[in-house]
């Protein structure tokens, strides 16, 4: 079989997707680099607009905290006992300053009362480990 090679149009969406699914799929696509939306893999939050940046730190261990303030603040809210449990919290901060200090993105998520969710994330950049082509968004 030949390689169709670096030619062939990158298709947007599921193939054999119904037109008005692909239609939705490609408006998602286009307003996703400027939205809150979460992404799939957390590198690409350095896509996004500096608007979303809630703050940039030099040390692992100050990122963490502000990921720490972000957990207490919405833990009461989270739907989950378990995921309210203050020791596991620290846990969680502890281990999100060992990966940030190694170089690694930290991403966390919980469902929250109501139908909402909350998603945390840490992202390293100059340059990200898991994507060294996006740039960090302020410098």
């Amino acid at each position: 079989m030949r390689d169709p090679g670096p030619h062939r149009r990158r298709r947007l969406g599921p193939a054999g997707s119904r037109p008005d699914l692909m239609q939705r799929y490609r408006e998602v696509a286009a307003q996703f680099p400027t939205s809150d939306l979460p992404p799939l893999e957390t590198a690409y939050w350095l896509i996004k607009p500096r608007s979303l940046v809630r703050g940039t730190w030099e040390e692992a261990k100050e990122a963490a905290s502000w990921l720490g303030e972000q957990l207490a603040e919405y833990a009461p809210r989270f739907t989950s006992e378990t995921d309210r449990d203050t020791a596991r919290l620290a846990r969680l901060v502890n281990i999100a300053a060992e990966q940030l200090h190694s170089g690694t993105d930290v991403s966390y998520g919980f469902y929250l009362e109501r139908p909402s969710y909350l998603s945390v994330a840490v992202v390293t950049c100059s340059p990200n480990r898991a994507n060294s082509e996006l740039a960090c968004p302020v410098g």
